[in-house]
């Protein structure tokens, strides 16, 4: 039986291990635990955060995300769950915005929109935790067909970035550029900035990695 990439990507990352950046931020959270996961896929993030102690609202567009979630998370009170996308999302006051690999699907006319909700639903000294596509990828540049199950992605230069968190302090800031396959055997070039961020007090001075 042939499945969806959708499917094969959930498979693929359903049981995968933390990301670096995601163990470094929890890492600088402090008493609040409350967590939101843009985007939460098969829920790998979410299972860790909770490991962790955390409250872990999670939101994804694709319904099979939630039903997979609603399945592996059956009873956890720590999981609450949505079927949103980025602009209809309800953010609640959070110590942790996890969005890797996310942000990317939002339309780059409601990016402004729904940035500013990212920024006012973390506390102060909350951490931001995600990455922003390059122009290099492939699924900003499309030469292979790779992006046609999404036809708008949202791409980044490195200024446009770090221009994003003028109001925090930049803890941990990569540029990513590595080439292979993705989960579905396609040859892909990955150009990603992956961002761990603090929020500032209002009028603080931020600083930049």
């Amino acid at each position: 039986m042939l499945h969806s990439p959708i499917t094969q990507y959930f498979d693929a990352t359903e049981h995968r291990e933390a990301r670096e950046d995601l163990v470094f931020a929890v890492q600088n959270i402090g008493a609040s635990k409350v967590a939101i996961d843009c985007g939460c896929g098969a829920g790998a993030d979410i299972n860790y955060l909770i490991t962790n102690g955390f409250t872990v609202h999670g939101f994804d567009l694709e319904k099979e995300s939630i039903d997979r979630c609603t399945r592996r998370f059956k009873g956890n009170n720590l999981v609450s769950l949505t079927r949103a996308s980025f602009s209809t999302f309800n953010y609640p006051q959070a110590s942790l915005v996890v969005a890797d690999a996310s942000l990317f699907f939002c339309p780059q006319t409601e990016f402004k929109t729904v940035w500013q909700k990212i920024v006012e639903c973390l506390n102060t000294n909350g951490v931001f935790c995600g990455s922003f596509l390059g122009h290099e990828d492939t699924m900003a540049s499309d030469t292979s067909g790779a992006s046609k199950l999404w036809p708008t992605v949202c791409a980044f230069e490195e200024s446009e970035v770090r221009s994003l968190f003028k109001d925090f302090e930049v803890l941990r800031f990569n540029e990513h550029r590595s080439h292979g396959k993705n989960t579905q055997g396609i040859k892909h070039q990955w150009h990603l900035y992956q961002v761990v961020a603090r929020k500032l007090q209002p009028n603080a001075n931020a600083s930049t990695a």
